[in-house]
């Protein structure tokens, strides 16, 4: 059974920052909660951030790296049933492909680079054979 609407995936991370702490004595990470949800790092962050700015949860930054605690879980039930998540899938789809475009346009440049060097260094080797055969 797939939870897609933001109200489900509200609870499962809220149930699961209780069950980390519980299991462990400690207040969890980001990355502890998106293990246990099997969650992608991107889709949680992007989970938790809507979270903290609803005040259900707060995020703690310490020694040890950011802490998540729930602050005020009857918050919940104020986010509207049954919305799906669609939102949120584009806005990491569209994270994730201006991602790629921007690393298409290191490669393009860096080729474009090794070109231009390569013909330069030809141009040169040309220039260089005929200062040689003039002598």
């Amino acid at each position: 059974m797939e939870n897609k609407d933001f109200y489900s995936k509200a609870h499962l991370i809220v149930a699961a920052i209780r069950i980390l702490e519980h299991q462990n004595s400690t207040l969890p990470s980001i990355d502890d909660v998106c293990m246990t949800l099997s969650f992608s790092l991107e889709h949680g962050h992007f989970l938790c951030k809507k979270l903290q700015e609803l005040d259900i949860i707060n995020l703690v930054e310490g020694a040890y790296g950011n802490r998540l605690f729930v602050n005020n879980h009857l918050k919940i039930e104020e986010i509207p049933k049954g919305t799906k998540g669609s939102k949120l899938e584009e806005e990491i789809k569209k994270f994730q492909s201006t991602k790629k475009d921007y690393s298409e346009k290191i490669e393009s440049i860096q080729t474009k680079q090794a070109e231009k060097k390569k013909s330069l260094f030809a141009e040169l080797e040309k220039k260089l054979k005929k200062d040689l055969e003039k002598k």
